[in-house]
């Protein structure tokens, strides 16, 4: 699956940005709308396309204010899937 076709299929969750500019949507707001509103298997096919690693990457380089878009139980979550999955990465 490309990534155009990730977006098209979880369409729904991007319903506030224009249709001609979806396929523009950033590797930090696909993750923080996947992680924060889509499914587990969301999640999955979010790691099958980006790869756990990339994922991982563009989620603990949220700061400051891109860091409070998560929801707190998700960036707990996350923080602890990706502590033991990607072991290397290590947040603040």
């Amino acid at each position: 699956m490309t990534r155009a076709e990730y977006i098209k299929q979880h369409a729904p969750l991007f319903w506030y940005t224009p249709e001609a500019k979806k396929e523009e949507i950033s590797d930090n707001l696909l993750v923080e709308t996947i992680l924060n509103y889509g499914t587990m298997e969301d999640v999955k096919a979010l790691f099958d396309l980006m790869g756990m690693e990339k994922v991982a990457d563009v989620f603990f380089s949220a700061k400051g204010r891109q860091k409070l878009n998560y929801f707190p139980q998700i960036y707990n979550f996350f923080t602890l899937v990706f502590n033991r999955y990607v072991p290397q990465r290590n947040p603040e």
